[in-house]
């Protein structure tokens, strides 16, 4: 008889009373707080003596390059459709939206949020702007696709083409090869 099992994203979440630290499946981990989101995206993109944006989005992308690799292979997780969909409840459960993977290619990709944090977050904090603010996500869709397509960190340049900060419906990420 054949037995068909659906991998499904498993969180350990432990918090540390002494040191005041949650870990997710063995993972320091700070929760989400849309304010604390905005405020440091805020600071990403007011810093005028390095580029704070992609300084935010390179140090999540290693971040999520390791956090991601490591819970696939702790999971044996091989599939290309169940990699994506732990990585968009992940995100979820981080609770930073509702992310969709809509295309993966050997050399580029588009990921699509219908609800976002961030965006949400910087709205309620500032109101609507002309540019991007997630560069949290830049950088978390950049290590997804490394791994999808076997390349090390760096190798994909995320651009935000749609932004829900900006008035659209959602923001919609576009990814090619360095």
């Amino acid at each position: 008889m054949a037995k068909f099992t659906k991998n499904e994203l498993a969180l350990d979440h432990y918090f540390d009373r002494k040191q005041t630290r949650h870990y997710l499946n063995q993972e320091l981990t700070v929760l989400h707080c849309h304010h604390y989101m905005s405020l440091y995206s805020q600071l990403a993109d007011d810093i005028d003596f390095i580029d704070g944006k992609k300084l935010m989005a390179d140090v999540t992308e290693e971040t999520f390059y390791y956090t991601l690799s490591n819970y696939y292979e702790d999971n044996n997780i091989h599939d290309m459709k169940d990699k994506i969909m732990i990585a968009e409840e992940y995100y979820a459960a981080l609770g930073m939206g509702k992310m969709t993977v809509l295309h993966v290619g050997e050399d580029s990709g588009t990921v699509e949020l219908t609800h976002s944090h961030v965006d949400e977050g910087w709205i309620k904090k500032w109101g609507k702007r002309d540019k991007p603010v997630n560069f949290f996500t830049w950088g978390y869709v950049a290590a997804l696709f490394s791994l999808l397509t076997n390349r090390s960190m760096g190798r994909f340049k995320v651009t935000e083409v749609e932004s829900i900060v900006s008035g659209a419906p959602r923001s919609l990420f576009k990814l090619a090869v360095l």
